[in-house]
Order: C-alpha cells, then structure tokens, then sequence
C-alpha cells in the first residue's frame, strides 16, 4: 500500500508545482501589460505638443492651398508638413528644413520631367533614379534621397491638378514654410525634453556611484559588477540627452517664446558635457574596484572618498532643476579636490589602494567644470603629488 500513497503525493506534488507555475505566469502577463500600458501612456503624453504642433501646422497649410491659392486636394502641402515635422527626437530647424527641401526637390524635378517624358511605369523610374542620383549628390545623409523620392512618386501617379504640372510643387512650399514657421512660433517646449533627458542619465550615474560605495565598503564584487552594468548603459542616455539639447538650443535661438531659456540651456549643455566625461571615469573607477575588493578586505575611507563624489553629482544634477542649490556642488568638490593625496586621505594604503584615488582626481576635475569653474581654476585646487 506505501507505493500508491507515494504515488498520489507525487502527483499532488506535481499538481501543486503546475498551479503555482501556472499563476506565476498569469501575474507575469498581468504585470507585463501593465508595464506595457503605462509605458504607451507616457509615450502618448510626452507626444502630445508634437501631435498638437502637427495639426495646427496641417490645419494652416491645408487652408493656404486650398482657400488662398484654390487647390482643392492640397495633398502636398498636408503631407509635407506631417513628414518634416513628425515625432523625431531631433526637432532642430535645420533638420526640418533638410526635410523641406528634400521634398521640395523630388516634387519640382517629378513635374518638371513629367512634362517632358510624360507619366507610365518607365516614366516612374526614370523620375526615382534621376531623384535618388541628385538627392545623393545633394546630401551625405541617405534620408534626404528617400524624402525627397517618396513624393516625387506621388506626383508622377496622381492626376495632373487643376491648377496646373507646377500646382504640387507649389503645395510643397507652402508645406514647407508652414512647417519652418510653426517650428519658430509654435514649438515643442523642447527644453521639456531636455530636463527629462538629463535627470534620467544623472539618476543612473547616482545609482552607479551607489553601487562603487557599496562594493568598497563590504568588499562586495556583485556591487562592482552592477556599477559597471549599469554604466556601461549611459551612453545612449547621452546621446539621447545630447539630441534634446541640441534641438532645445536650435529651436531657442529662433523661438521669440523660448530666446530668454537659452542662458539655462547653456548651461545644461556644460553640464552635460562634465556628465559625459564623468561617466567614461566612472567606468574605470567600476572597473578598478570590481577588481580590487576581490581580496574581501572592506574599504570603508575610501567608500568615504567616492561616497562625496556621488553626493556632489547628485547635487549637480538637482542644480538643473533647482537653481538654488546652485554652488553647492562646486563648495563640496572643491573641498574634496584640496584632499586629493593619497598619503594624505588614506595613510600607509597600497599602491592599488592610491590607484583609486588618484582615478578620482580628473573624475572631480571635470565635474567642477560642469559646475562653472574655469578648468585652469579646477586643476590648481588639487595638491602637487
């Protein structure tokens, strides 16, 4: 009889481990969806001035070239606006004004040439390879061949408008100077994106640093390896904050309504340029202590040391939101720099044990620079070795 009894557990068992299988699986799915949405939601919110910058920009071309100039299917000038404008990151005037001439140019060399080679199949390739070999000739970016290709089609297949073969080709530029105009009069609030941009990469930086602080203190190489994952997924944050600054700062200079932000976003582009330096120093510094604390022996004066250096980070990028906390990093680094000796802040430490601390000299050198100082001013603060 003990066989069957041990054979109806292990099927209980079985069973058990299938149910609880199958609800980890369940709320897997549920937390995944909910993720999911919450992360088209934010999508949807941040695209909201883009999407309401888009349909004033349609709304004004579409009644330019149909009411002012009696086209009554402006399709250029809807669809070119929608195109240079879109939902890219780089929202710069010059990027929409390479777009605007991309198209510009397909659709006059589509109506010249369909006068004379009239319209058909060959005719259309004729038109495409005469637009990609000008486009590419024109531009070093391959986009502006393909912008300029797509309607130069649409102009050979449609219907010669009413208005005449140029008829397009004026719908395209009324298109393009509504776009022009509505990136100058109505923009995104770019700076908007900036900030986000910047408190995403800083936050990581921080939890980086975190991590360094945690690895030297309990001899913990888990810590270590967790920095330098988490490091080694900043420079897309980078690039992606440098994109957000560059078209803040583009718009800005042109933008009557934003001119007066461009002061602050001089200085978040110094900022960011001190972070991106930092973030390469941080690397090695990762990789230095990973290797280091392999030996289990805790490092708690140097924890101290790297622990102020992520405190005055962290500063740094709350002085982007906050400016009056600003001066606070610059006091504290400054502090640190005139104690930057090996044989002074850790007495009688290895050679690997300096090594740290000299990492930290240049790492603390350019966030004073992000913070305003001269980089001549920087570097005098630290003692002679």
């Amino acid at each position: 009889m003990a066989e069957p009894t041990d054979s109806g557990s292990t099927a209980a068992a079985s069973t058990g481990a299938s149910s609880t299988a199958a609800q980890l699986r369940r709320l897997e799915r549920r937390v995944r969806r909910r993720l999911d949405a919450r992360m088209a939601g934010r999508r949807v919110l941040h695209s909201l001035p883009a999407i309401g910058q888009i349909l004033v920009a349609v709304a004004a071309a579409y009644s330019i070239a149909h009411w002012g100039l009696g086209h009554a299917v402006p399709i250029l000038a809807v669809t070119l606006t929608i195109n240079a404008l879109g939902f890219s990151r780089d929202a710069r005037p010059r990027r929409v004004a390479e777009s605007v001439l991309g198209i510009l140019l397909g659709v006059a060399l589509s109506d010249g040439l369909s006068l004379l080679i009239g319209k058909g199949l060959w005719q259309l390739l004729v038109v495409l390879l005469v637009v990609f070999v000008v486009g590419r000739a024109v531009s070093s970016n391959p986009a502006f061949a393909v912008a300029a290709a797509v309607p130069s089609a649409l102009v050979l297949l449609l219907p010669v408008p009413a208005g005449g073969p140029f008829g397009r080709t004026f719908d395209a530029m009324v298109g393009g100077a509504v776009a022009l105009v509505v990136t100058a009069l109505i923009p995104r609030d770019p700076t908007r994106a900036a900030r986000r941009d910047g408190r995403v990469l800083f936050s990581v930086l921080s939890e980086s640093m975190g991590s360094i602080v945690d690895s030297l203190n309990d001899a913990d190489e888990a810590a270590g390896e967790l920095a330098l994952t988490r490091l080694r997924r900043t420079q897309p944050l980078i690039d992606d904050w440098d994109a957000s600054l560059d078209t803040a700062l583009s718009v800005s200079r042109i933008s009557p309504f934003l001119r007066r932000q461009l002061p602050e976003l001089r200085r978040n582009a110094r900022v960011r340029s001190s972070a991106d330096l930092a973030s390469r120093h941080l690397r090695t510094l990762a990789r230095r202590v990973e290797f280091l604390v392999r030996d289990g022996v805790p490092r708690p004066a140097l924890a101290g040391l790297v622990g102020e250096v992520a405190t005055a980070l962290t500063l740094l990028g709350r002085e982007l939101d906050d400016l009056l906390l600003t001066g606070q990093a610059r006091s504290l680094l400054s502090d640190l720099a005139r104690r930057l000796d090996p044989a002074v802040v850790i007495p009688d430490a290895g050679v690997a044990d300096a090594a740290i601390v000299l990492l930290l000299r240049p790492l603390v050198i350019d966030l004073l620079i992000g913070t305003g100082l001269e980089p001549d001013a920087a570097r005098a603060l630290l003692p002679s070795l």
